[in-house]
């Protein structure tokens, strides 16, 4: 489908972005892109919505004055209607971890557009705690958009949509050459702690120091431990995120 495509690209870090920019142009290579992203930073704002939003056009496509699943609704729904997918990215950290895939904004943006039925794909680059506060330039995202191009290019129309309503991507720290690519289950580990101090209570998410070391806890299947290793991490999710089986609790109801 190379060339073919109608790609709807969106993010949480804002229009003008480095990431976005370099996920834009390379999916130019596979097909027609139109961007719809927020106009300022979103990040982690999840699936919040909004009833209106304002938008303008900049060089690179449409500045919505909202979030990133409002990008998606307002992308399908009037200023690039029913694209072939969409992608949502290059997040600037990490969306590891099932706990994380709620507060995202880059995977809401996935979510939302695996509602209307579009496959879609959230990407994200993972940077250790030390080079967080660097400013990337396009190039650091090279790898991050190629892998995603490779998901674009091949798993649309593969059948991969029909086995999951979207995937969600991290490449590993952008100064590692990836080594390969590996199918993942976001990582069940959960670290966060709160602590008062008089009016405030300080939360503080721990599971990113626990990315420094390489004895990290989890399984071989997982998306943190894939990252950490080099490898860019897939894993194909499903929305809404109900289980497989529920017998217990029809046993549950049955006997109110």
């Amino acid at each position: 489908m190379s060339g073919s495509l109608d790609i709807l690209v969106t993010n949480d870090d804002g229009i003008e972005s480095p990431g976005i920019r370099a996920l834009a142009q390379e999916l130019s290579t596979v097909g027609e892109v139109t961007v719809v992203a927020p106009a300022d930073n979103k990040s982690a704002v999840g699936r919040a919505s909004s009833r209106e939003v304002r938008v303008r056009e900049t060089d690179l496509g449409y500045a919505i004055e909202g979030t990133p699943v409002d990008c998606v609704v307002a992308g399908i729904g009037s200023l690039a209607p029913y694209p072939d997918v969409v992608v949502a990215g290059i997040n600037k950290g990490a969306n590891l971890g099932m706990y994380v895939l709620g507060r995202s904004g880059t995977v809401s943006a996935a979510v939302e557009a695996a509602f209307f039925d579009v496959p879609s794909i959230a990407t994200s680059l993972y940077l250790p705690d030390e080079k967080w506060k660097r400013t990337l330039d396009i190039e650091a995202y090279d790898h991050a958009a190629r892998a995603t191009r490779h998901l674009v290019e091949n798993a649309v129309g593969s059948g991969v949509f029909e086995e999951a309503d979207y995937l969600n991507l991290n490449a590993p720290d952008p100064d590692v050459e990836p080594q390969g690519m590996r199918v993942t289950r976001p990582s069940r580990a959960y670290d966060m702690t709160a602590e008062r101090d008089g009016e405030w209570v300080s939360l503080k998410d721990r599971m990113w120091q626990r990315m420094e070391t390489q004895s990290l806890a989890d399984g071989a299947d997982t998306d943190r431990r894939a990252v950490v290793e080099g490898q860019i991490s897939v894993s194909p999710l499903t929305a809404p995120h109900t289980p497989e089986g529920y017998g217990k609790l029809e046993d549950l109801v049955a006997s109110y």
